[in-house]
């Protein structure tokens, strides 16, 4: 693999999961009840501990979108 085809990987790869996290957090802004409903027919859980879930899931999720796919492609972009 070519340093400019690993350099596209990475950023296409933070394009599409930024993608899936702005989808997600859209999600659960609009359609928040609705997913409350449908979990909670599998999960007791508050709306205070969903929220907090959800909350903590975006930021791991975010988290590894970073560390994982912009920082090497930032360290790529450094060393060429």
């Amino acid at each position: 693999m070519t340093l400019i085809l690993l350099k596209d990987v990475l950023l296409w790869s933070t394009i599409i999961n930024y993608g899936f996290l702005l989808l997600w957090f859209a999600l659960f802004i609009l359609a928040h009840d609705g997913m409350y409903r449908l979990q909670g027919r599998w999960f007791r859980l508050s709306v205070e501990t969903f929220d907090t879930i959800h909350y903590a899931g975006m930021a791991a999720y975010k988290l590894g979108i970073l560390l994982l796919n912009l920082a090497p492609w930032v360290a790529l972009h450094l060393v060429s």
